[in-house]
């Protein structure tokens, strides 16, 4: 299978009819092509643009082709070189394998040939890529699907699934813990730049210093620590997705930098006098009212406008009842060891149905990992959820004593006393209407209102 899609080669050989007949050849195959004729051009377009592969003459008149090999290797270690030699500078095409070369195609070249070797050295700098882009990201952990099939969610996920299709950024609003990343990953996944990298980097996680570094780079002795040259993230992520979580956090003097990025694609490595371009779509998530924050002068308005093309916001996990024993039992299964698998008791489902997860989904995950840790049977109970003494005893004064000992509002005293007479009644509903008073119809509603279940 052909990996020729979306790929840019630059073509570097002092003869220029090689150039244009390897470069016409190129175009026919998907290639997007750049020629040059001495090393010295190469690395200025190098400087320029995002190669993804290097085809290399050696022999040049003012810079040679070990030269620009040994430029490469310092400023992008990801672009794949290939030599084309001649039939006596084997041995030198050889060293400069040694040295970092990917491959060497004597001359005159059998395309086929020089194709493969061109579509090799392109996988293999997709997997260099990717295996960056794991040691890279910051605090990336947990599974890559999303569970839930709770009304809001099915939303939330149709509009990610419209607004993937497009190129435009996106801004996703929601509480801590909501999966706002999860959702991130999901709309790449969804795009046409799925196949290019997903990168991830925490606005709140570092320093100013550090985070420029960190997305666009650095060049050598651009500062103390800066002994070599490095990538930004923004490089790294070219042709795919760029997810700025906690965007919020960002300082106002990073987000002007930001901003132009955002315009034109166009950045800086610190240190550096170049400007670059990198095509990526960002994705920005926030659990703070950006509009809020520009309006106090804690976020720039236009660099909010330039991202909220499109917003999505995820509702917490309170509003997404149907979601939560679903996710429990997701990080149960997730997180149980294969030979011990536990389960909810019929109180544990209700009191988790009924909490309020102000932590929203990442609570919830850690609640089941320490119930998985304090159940000593097979059956997860109530008390090793160990949720908050406060909703404890109001969990309790729900079901477990005849009637409430503390005040509670009129909803909490309704849905106690409904539910109370349910139970008592073992969920007949027409003799549990006759009683209270009301239609089955009405009994209906604060069933569904309260979201009572049997116990």
């Amino acid at each position: 299978m052909s990996t020729s899609k979306n790929s840019k080669i630059l073509v570097c050989d002092d003869d220029e009819t090689l150039c244009y007949l390897l470069k016409e050849q190129l175009l026919e195959e998907g290639f997007s092509v750049d020629t040059v004729y001495d090393g010295k051009y190469a690395i200025e377009s190098i400087k320029r643009s995002n190669y993804d592969i290097l085809l290399l003459d050696l022999n040049m008149k003012e810079v040679s082709g070990e030269e620009v090999l040994k430029f490469v290797k310092d400023y992008n270690a990801n672009l794949q070189v290939v030599i084309l030699s001649a039939q006596d500078e084997i041995r030198k095409a050889i060293d400069c394998i040694k040295a970092g070369a990917y491959d060497f195609i004597t001359k005159p070249y059998v395309f086929d040939e020089l194709l493969i070797t061109i579509n090799r050295a392109i996988e293999h700098k997709e997997l260099l890529v990717k295996t960056e882009v794991l040691t890279k990201e910051i605090s990336k952990k947990g599974s890559d699907s999303i569970v839930g099939n709770s009304a809001p969610l099915r939303r939330v996920l149709n509009l990610s699934n419209k607004a993937a299709v497009s190129e435009s950024n996106i801004l996703i609003e929601g509480e801590t813990g909501t999966g706002k990343e999860l959702l991130a990953e999901y709309i790449h996944k969804q795009s046409a730049r799925k196949d290019k990298p997903f990168v991830v980097i925490n606005c709140a996680s570092l320093p100013d210093q550090l985070i420029e570094s960190e997305l666009f780079g650095h060049e050598k002795g651009a500062f103390t620590d800066a002994k070599s040259t490095k990538q930004g993230l923004v490089e790294i992520a070219h042709g795919g997705t760029l997810f700025l979580d906690e965007i919020g956090e960002l300082s106002l003097t990073l987000q002007p930098k930001l901003l132009r990025f955002l315009e034109n694609g166009e950045y800086r490595r610190i240190g550096g006098i170049t400007t670059l371009t990198s095509n990526v779509r960002v994705i920005g998530a926030t659990n703070r009212n950006l509009l809020e924050e520009a309006d106090n002068k804690n976020f720039r308005k236009d660099l909010l406008f330039r991202l909220n093309v499109i917003t999505l916001t995820i509702p917490p996990l309170r509003d997404r009842k149907d979601d939560i024993l679903l996710l429990a039992n997701h990080f149960i299964k997730e997180k149980s060891p294969i030979r011990s698998p536990k389960h909810l008791s019929q109180r544990a489902e209700d009191i988790l149905h009924n909490y309020s997860f102000n932590g929203n989904i990442r609570e919830l995950e850690h609640i089941i990992e320490r119930a998985l840790i304090f159940a000593e049977s097979e059956i997860i109970q109530p008390e090793d959820l160990n949720l908050p003494q406060s909703y404890q005893l109001q969990s309790k004064k729900m079901s477990d004593l005849d009637g409430p000992e503390e005040i509670l509002s009129m909803e909490d005293l309704e849905r106690w006393h409904i539910k109370k007479v349910l139970d008592k009644n073992r969920w007949d509903r027409t003799q549990t209407a006759n009683q209270l008073g009301i239609s089955p119809k009405t009994l209906y509603t604060k069933i569904k209102k309260y979201e009572l279940k049997p116990v």
